[in-house]
């Protein structure tokens, strides 16, 4: 699998939390390996549940960053997807010393033109752009 393609399975994962308890993740992530339409290696599914690990574990970082530079919005009044994918993408940028910031800017831009309304691949790069 590509990296896009990895990272379009973290974000489908890392959506998962906002309609779960995270006492519930633990079978909400083996149901996604067991139910997913990819087929994936066992270094795939590694790489995909320790980023999504890691990215859960500086969840309260990222949200209190994307609060303070997203002027006129807060995490709370952000769609959902638009939501997961900034936090993919703010973790990328922050915390991710193997992906360039343009690259996990022009990639959480995709995953907003795939997953998001129409103008949200617009509004995730405004927001990211502040972390840039």
């Amino acid at each position: 699998m590509t990296r896009r393609g990895l990272r379009e399975q973290i974000f489908k994962l890392l959506f998962r939390i906002e309609f779960n308890d995270a006492d519930e993740m633990d079978e909400q992530m083996s149901l996604f390996f067991e139910t997913s339409d990819e087929e994936f290696t066992e270094e795939e599914s590694d790489y995909v549940q320790k980023k999504y690990e890691s990215i859960v574990a500086h969840l309260d970082d990222i949200d209190k960053s994307i609060n303070e530079r997203a002027k006129g919005w807060t995490t709370d009044r952000m769609s959902k997807v638009d939501l997961t994918i900034i936090r993919l993408g703010v973790y990328e940028i922050v915390f991710d010393d193997d992906i360039p910031a343009s690259v996990a800017v022009n990639e959480a831009v995709e995953l907003a033109k795939l997953f998001g309304q129409d103008e949200s691949y617009s509004f995730v790069n405004g927001v990211l752009a502040k972390f840039v």
